[in-house]
């Protein structure tokens, strides 16, 4: 037997203004069109494991919950198939709006403790900004030391394996002209609208994306 459980939202969870900023960023302009078919949720491989579907985070993102959407494990789940993005038939970018709310959750601190993809993308981001470079081995370290440390040492015969073959950079690699990387990441950092229930609709906070 399938349990279910009935969760009732009020007007008072809701963040007004949030749908219509997402709206606005490029690639999701159409999901004001959504009509809320499910064909999204029928055709999504990993739908069985998410706390919302997708249909259910179009919903609840137009209807401006935001908590519940950048707060849900939905957005860290996704695969990025497209299958949603290619089977829907008011041709929405189901896959980019998720894409949109992964960086609004991690420019809000929403996403889950120790959670490997927001850590990864953020720490991905940093390290790119800062050296212009990927140092895969110092940048898959910091992942795990900020997520799951334990199981780090569990690869501990990989790490010897890829230190004898000079694979395992000890020191990150950076490239000359970083102030010329530097305004290139300047000009993409938008600022982007608080409608956090603390702040006033209509204040800006500066954020990277990831």
């Amino acid at each position: 037997m399938i349990e279910y459980t009935r969760v009732i939202k009020h007007e008072t969870d809701r963040v007004p203004g949030f749908g219509a900023e997402v709206m606005r960023a490029p690639g999701c302009e159409k999901l004001a069109s959504c009509i809320q078919c499910g064909t999204c949720s029928g055709v999504c491989p990993v739908s069985i494991y998410m706390d919302f579907t997708p249909r259910q985070i179009m919903a609840l993102t137009r209807a401006d919950f935001k908590d519940d959407v950048l707060r849900s494990r939905t957005i860290w789940l996704c695969v990025s198939c497209y299958a949603c993005t290619t089977e829907c038939p008011r041709k929405i970018r189901i896959t980019d709006i998720i894409y949109e709310l992964k960086q609004r959750a991690i420019q809000s601190g929403y996403y889950p403790e120790h959670f490997a993809v927001p850590v990864l993308a953020r720490e991905f981001t940093d390290m790119a900004r800062a050296n212009g470079r990927i140092t895969e081995s110092l940048l898959v370290m910091r992942m795990y030391l900020k997520t799951n440390w334990l199981a780090a040492l569990g690869m501990w015969r990989l790490g010897l394996k890829l230190m004898s073959t000079g694979r395992f950079s000890y020191t990150p690699e950076k490239i000359e002209g970083r102030a010329e990387l530097e305004k290139m990441f300047a000009a993409i950092d938008t600022p982007i609208p608080d409608y956090s229930p603390s702040g006033a609709p209509g204040e800006e906070t500066k954020g990277t994306q990831p």
